[in-house]
């Protein structure tokens, strides 16, 4: 087939997103499908053999793009909706595979060019921005309205997680919908890194810093667990400026200022090396039901992880494979605290973890279930002979 994935994020950047769009496309090119990609105007050309990137211009303001809505985004969307159409005016396509928001402008293109689209739901808008600006509840109705009208106008859907699928099923039921988990992002060892050798057991942390991904909780149950007697160094990796700034504030001002360590980003292609550092790995989130994807690397680590308990993390995780605990400081505390002075709960919960990800999550089950999708549930639906 001839693909065209609308993918209105910076590209290639080593985030969520951007890092499951790959994936998508690596596995698509291996089967010997043509793909085309239409992304934003920012990132790195990640050389995928049968691949062809094209980018929206860079509009004005749309520099340095936050993970998830944001005004930037609305402009860099118009953009994208513009090159969309110079796109199908000039090529043939079978399908489009629209990646988030990129389904309303699928589903607005397809009565002028009718080619059908994927839904590539990799989080529920509606949700999403009420977790972020609290809408009123008839604004996020209408927003979910339009969500599910577009989940109704394809011909199929991709979810990146459980709860993203009940959700699709919900808007258009009998839809045919695929859970592609997330897979390790952990490759083969590279050189220790020597800007994260430290004396102390490591707690380590590695992501994005905007609000939803907890790391306020993690800094104040860290505090408390030091406080409490616990020895450690919290290792964070990633952020910008900014949040690192405004969190190790935060770190200082609860008197942990010395045990907390920013490194800011780091390749993503290293973080197997940096995670070997540590001797517990952490998923503070507190909003959203999509599962971050830094748990996959977390579990197939040798490292026993720390998340918490909240659908976000328990439709992966449970108790045999992960410590668990409530979203409140002192839970994380305690949390935090034992399994720094435990080490054959590490080990156990290690081991299991890494058991669990070579059945379920490996890249290898990603591309067994995306293809069979594709060739079982989505070809079928395409006259591919025209």
């Amino acid at each position: 087939m001839r693909i065209l994935v609308l993918a209105p994020q910076p590209f290639f950047v080593p985030r969520g997103t951007p890092i499951a769009v790959r994936a998508l496309l690596q596995v698509l090119t291996g089967a010997g499908h043509a793909c085309d990609a239409l992304v934003l105007a920012e990132g790195e050309d990640p050389q995928i053999d049968g691949c062809r990137i094209f980018r929206v211009p860079a509009l004005p303001g749309t520099r340095n793009m936050p993970p998830g809505f944001s005004g930037k985004k609305v402009v860099a969307d118009a953009g994208m909706m513009a090159a969309a159409i110079r796109r199908l005016r000039r090529d043939r396509y079978d399908l489009i595979i629209a990646v988030e928001e990129a389904a309303f402008i699928a589903m607005a293109l397809k009565p002028l060019f009718g080619v059908p689209y994927v839904y590539d739901m990799d989080s529920s808008i509606p949700e999403q921005m009420d977790d972020k600006f609290g809408l009123p509840p008839r604004v996020r109705r209408a927003i979910a309205a339009v969500e599910a009208r577009a989940a109704r106008a394809s011909i199929g859907a991709i979810t990146c997680c459980r709860a993203l699928q009940e959700t699709v099923e919900g808007y258009a039921p009998g839809l045919p919908v695929q859970t592609l988990e997330d897979v390790t992002l952990i490759a083969e060892p590279g050189p220790m890194p020597d800007d994260c050798l430290f004396p102390e057991p490591v707690v380590m942390y590695v992501g994005n810093l905007e609000g939803y991904q907890g790391m306020d909780l993690l800094i104040r149950g860290f505090a408390r667990a030091v406080a409490g007697g616990a020895e450690g160094r919290l290792v964070v990796i990633g952020g910008t400026e900014a949040h690192i700034a405004a969190h190790r504030d935060l770190a200082r001002d609860l008197g942990a200022g010395d045990r907390v360590t920013f490194l800011g980003p780091r390749p993503v292609e290293r973080i197997g090396d940096y995670l070997r550092q540590a001797t517990v790995v952490a998923s503070p989130r507190t909003q959203g039901r999509n599962t971050p994807m830094k748990v996959y690397s977390y579990l197939d680590s040798g490292r026993p992880l720390l998340a918490t308990r909240l659908p976000t993390h328990t439709q992966v995780l449970d108790d045999d494979i992960a410590m668990l605990v409530a979203p409140n400081e002192v839970d994380m505390a305690r949390g935090l605290s034992e399994l720094l002075a435990d080490g054959a709960l590490r080990d156990r919960l290690a081991t299991a973890a890494a058991e669990r990800v070579a059945e379920e999550f490996s890249p290898e089950a990603y591309r067994r279930k995306l293809l069979k999708f594709i060739d079982d549930r989505i070809a079928p639906q395409l006259d591919l002979q025209s």
